[in-house]
């Protein structure tokens, strides 16, 4: 085991489906000291049953967004590390170590996942393209997953980034924050899996939310250039 003390740090809502098999994968890992789910007012059995797979679980009074979640969940937490994962990765939330070792040994002070080709057939690529060129431009980092909420970073790192941005846009401005700050920021390949959106309706106007949001977070950028 590690001798730096290593929390995973899920934000939640309505993870029911998932959370019991995405809390047992990251418990099984050994460098893991801690697992805590931050439940965003959850409207199903996600507190409960993160609670029942091990987990600690800080619970939100109403509904207010991964930023938000992950703000009040990195006040409750002490680590060295801390591992930044969603809570419907389910068994694969095992990558995570792949994640955890670079940064462990110092190579790399943030690590982000890289996930394999989606399975199904989502958007046109506007989000990840705006994403991607935006990180290119304020920082000149050639990132292939600019949207993966799947990363591990020190604490020092966390406390530089805190707090971090409100909505879908908190992961282009915490690659954008580090990079900045002069950190070294990794992608690592991993075999995550994840819930998909389709080229439906609900797909459409959650990609049109996350467009909006890191259009926002990179006007700010701008703004503080």
């Amino acid at each position: 085991m590690s001798a730096k003390r290593v929390v995973a740090l899920i934000p939640a809502y309505n993870e029911a489906k998932n959370i019991t098999a995405t809390v047992a994968a990251l418990s099984e890992l050994s460098e893991v000291n801690e697992v805590v789910v931050v439940d965003d007012a959850s409207t199903d059995q996600t507190g409960d049953l993160a609670v029942a797979a091990g987990a600690r679980v800080i619970s939100m009074y109403s509904n207010k967004g991964k930023g938000a979640a992950l703000n009040e969940g990195s006040k409750q937490i002490e680590a060295d590390v801390v591992m930044l994962l969603d809570g419907d990765l389910g068994y694969s939330a095992r990558d995570a170590r792949l994640l955890l070792e670079p940064v462990l040994d110092g190579r790399a002070d943030m690590t982000v996942a890289h996930f394999p080709p989606p399975r199904l057939k989502g958007g046109f690529g506007l989000v990840k393209g705006l994403a991607r060129k935006g990180i290119k431009f304020f920082t000149g980092l050639e990132m292939q997953s600019p949207l993966s909420g799947q990363r591990v970073m020190t604490r020092p790192v966390m406390d530089k980034l805190l707090p971090f941005a409100s909505g879908y846009g908190v992961e282009v401005g915490l690659t954008i924050k580090a990079a900045r700050s002069g950190f070294k920021v990794l992608e690592v390949p991993v075999q995550m899996t994840h819930a998909e959106t389709g080229r439906d309706l609900k797909g459409f106007l959650h990609r049109g939310r996350q467009f909006y949001h890191v259009a926002r977070v990179l006007a700010r950028a701008a703004a503080m250039k």
